[in-house]
């Protein structure tokens, strides 16, 4: 049957109506997808029972959005031959109502000495650990409480083998918490689970590159991303940055002229982007910036990798040590707003692999996180998966579950997001002001991030009393190792080269405010400032300096 007409008029009087929106096509809110949820069979969520995300997805299909490009001419050797895991093409008989399966080798959870799993987590609205000691729920899952019609999803499912793209259950959840956030403009997209946005870098890069090529990234980027780049063959080269990240300009001028005998390469085909709060460099890239640099990779036919562990931690303005804190939003609808859209939002051609995870905004330890891609990738994907990580941990699959769909679900999961923003806001702005209290501004300078976990600051190395006769290298070796010997640690800017051999005449050092309470980062920033200003022979100031 056809979707119901985007309108319909209801009657008022006899002679007069009005117009309402269709609410199948109204934009929803939080607390009304669950309503949209398609009935599904039990069979659904048994063990190991495979699951295409398009299936999760709440707004009707079809229309006027475009399917997504062909990606066959980026496809790597090992990806085109890979044929999955022959043996998990029976799992979808198993839930087959009175099989009996003599088949695969699932262990039975007659064995699994587990009987039952308890939680201790917050309330909506009471996410203090005070409050969580205090008032937190204890949520509990049985054995076999799927069998016993107590939940969708237990031990006995969650702690056997699963598919490379994840359990259902949980597959659910993020599908439609992406499609409620981003709202990808094609039609073919898809969501797979993952073991972490590393190893889901590690398997796209698998997937699209070949030993020799090259990658472009911000000249200053994550250095796990490169360290896992290149056993695989695959250089990197940088993009020069500026406040906002990555410059467009920059990287159609690279591509353009780009010569393969200089580079020892053909021309890139992959952008590998940290757009929000980026890692090391605490930049955030505009809506205006996200749509050029988007625009740059249509015109040379460049995939971006989207990693986005940051995305919900785009904070509030700093507005000074003195200055009043800015208003958080105050429903999930204005949260959302302020948030700047992603490259996966604005994406028509499925050229965007996006990487997600909960790494940042639960538990890095729960190892899980998710891609979202066109469906010919995220096919490719998971049949990668299916012969080396064999998807996520079933048993953090099961207490993220309880966790976001069952306890808290979408309206309770985007306040704990809005929550863990105010709070990393805070922990900015303490640095901001140890900043502002502590350094010498002659000699080192910083812009407030955005968003993310990391501060960015900038030493003007060619004030040092020894510069010129030290190079840049030995000079900031010194300096950190200054601020060791005041029992303070930052990393060093040269840690994030996305290409050591380039020559590289800035100098950067990169401070977190993520874990340590207000009191130490103030003392931390309070002793790299009295380092560079020994290292620079410059006097003490007012701050006891």
């Amino acid at each position: 049957m056809p979707p119901p007409s985007a309108i319909h008029v209801e009657a008022v009087t006899d002679t007069a109506g009005i117009t309402l929106p269709d609410p199948l096509t109204a934009p929803i809110k939080s607390n009304e997808i669950y309503g949209r949820r398609k009935k599904t069979a039990k069979g659904q969520w048994s063990v190991a029972a495979p699951s295409d995300s398009v299936n999760f997805r709440y707004s009707p299909r079809g229309g006027d959005k475009p399917m997504a490009k062909r990606w066959d001419h980026f496809v790597s050797h090992e990806a085109s031959i890979r044929k999955g895991n022959s043996l998990k093409q029976a799992a979808k008989f198993l839930g087959n109502p009175g099989i009996i399966s003599l088949g695969g080798g699932l262990p039975s959870s007659e064995y699994f000495p587990f009987e039952e799993l308890s939680l201790k987590v917050p309330s909506r609205g009471h996410f203090s650990e005070a409050e969580t000691q205090e008032s937190g729920v204890v949520i509990k899952v049985g054995k076999h409480d799927l069998a016993n019609n107590k939940s969708i999803f237990d031990i006995a499912t969650a702690f056997n083998y699963g598919q490379g793209s994840g359990a259902a259950q949980l597959l659910r959840f993020v599908t439609e918490h992406t499609e409620y956030v981003h709202s990808p403009p094609y039609e073919d997209w898809r969501c797979t689970l993952s073991i972490g946005s590393t190893s889901a870098l590690d398997m796209t890069l698998r997937m699209l590159s070949r030993p020799g090529d090259m990658m472009l990234s911000e000249e200053y980027t994550f250095a796990t991303a490169v360290e896992t780049a290149l056993p695989l063959g695959v250089r990197v080269v940088g993009v020069s940055m500026d406040a906002e990240g990555l410059l467009p300009e920059a990287m159609d001028q690279l591509l353009s002229n780009w010569d393969a005998s200089v580079h020892g390469s053909a021309k890139p085909h992959l952008l590998y982007t940290v757009p929000t709060g980026q890692n090391p460099t605490g930049a955030t890239q505009s809506t205006e910036r996200r749509k050029a640099i988007y625009k740059v990779c249509q015109k040379h036919d460049i995939i971006i990798i989207e990693d986005e562990p940051y995305y919900f931690l785009q904070m509030q303005p700093y507005t000074g040590p003195d200055a009043p804190e800015v208003a958080p939003p105050s429903s999930h609808e204005e949260f959302l707003d302020t948030l700047v859209p992603s490259l996966l939002s604005m994406d028509v051609d499925g050229r965007v692999v996006r990487l997600d995870s909960f790494s940042k905004v639960i538990s890095p330890g729960s190892r899980i996180g998710w891609v979202t891609a066109s469906e010919q990738l995220v096919k490719i994907y998971q049949r990668h998966a299916d012969v080396s990580s064999q998807g996520p941990s079933g048993m953090a699959q099961l207490i993220l579950w309880k966790l976001l769909d069952e306890h808290w679900g979408h309206e309770g999961y985007l306040d704990w997001l809005m929550h863990i923003r105010l709070g990393y806001t805070s922990r900015r702005n303490v640095i901001l002001n140890a900043c502002e209290k502590y350094l010498p501004k002659d000699v080192v300078s910083w812009v407030p991030p955005m968003a993310g976990m990391f501060h960015w600051m900038k030493v003007d190395f060619t004030k040092h009393p020894d510069y010129p006769a030290k190079p840049i290298e030995t000079i900031e070796e010194e300096i950190f190792m200054r601020v060791i010997e005041k029992n303070a640690l930052v990393m060093r800017g040269s840690w994030f080269y996305a290409n050591a051999e380039e020559d590289h005449q800035t100098m950067f050092f990169r401070a977190t405010y993520a874990a340590a309470p207000a009191e130490k980062i103030d003392e931390g920033i309070r002793r790299f400032g009295e380092a560079i200003r020994a290292e620079f022979g410059l006097e003490t100031n007012s701050n006891g300096q």
